[in-house]
């Protein structure tokens, strides 16, 4: 199957707000690759917000504490008209074809900026998670939060190509 964009559709703003930096260089080097390759599909910007310590067999209270307090970080980075989707391990989990799809129809509903939550090491908080218009998972695996990012940028791309009809690997 092969979606068509429209010609004179405006360039769709991609925001990913994400918890923690990213010290690896290797994902570093594969961040800056995608978003290379983005740049003519897509504007990205990137927020990211501090993330809070746990300490190792920290009791289940603090946990929720410490995804609240992101989760607040979050929020603040999210305005009132975007559309959020949010990663979450228990979201839907469609293939590259469905989620350019979905990604072209909302950008024909005029959804021209699309906001990707990344939570930290402890998931998301509920509050981000109510926010979201959408949860999306790309496996029930569990995945650093660093590397997500590379594979989020990734299946961007791979969405951006599906929709203009160009190849991609399958």
């Amino acid at each position: 199957m092969r979606l068509q964009a429209p010609e004179s559709s405006p360039m769709i703003q991609i925001k990913i707000i994400s918890v923690g930096k990213i010290k690896e260089k290797y994902l570093l080097d594969g961040i800056r690759e995608y978003e290379k390759r983005l740049q003519r599909y897509c504007r990205l910007q990137f927020i990211q917000v501090p993330d809070e310590k746990t300490p190792d067999g920290a009791p289940r209270a603090l946990e929720e504490q410490i995804k609240r307090t992101e989760g607040e970080r979050i929020c603040r980075q999210i305005g009132e008209q975007e559309y959020v989707i949010a990663l979450d391990i228990a979201g839907e989990a469609p293939d590259s074809m469905e989620l350019a799809r979905r990604m072209e129809v909302l950008g024909v509903q005029g959804h021209s900026s699309l906001t990707f939550v990344i939570g930290g090491s402890l998931g998301l908080s509920g509050a981000v998670l109510n926010r979201a218009r959408y949860r999306l998972s790309f496996s029930r695996l569990t995945f650093p939060h660093q590397l997500m990012r590379l594979i989020l940028l990734e299946q961007l791309y791979r969405s951006f190509r599906i929709i203009h009809g160009e190849p991609y690997h399958k």
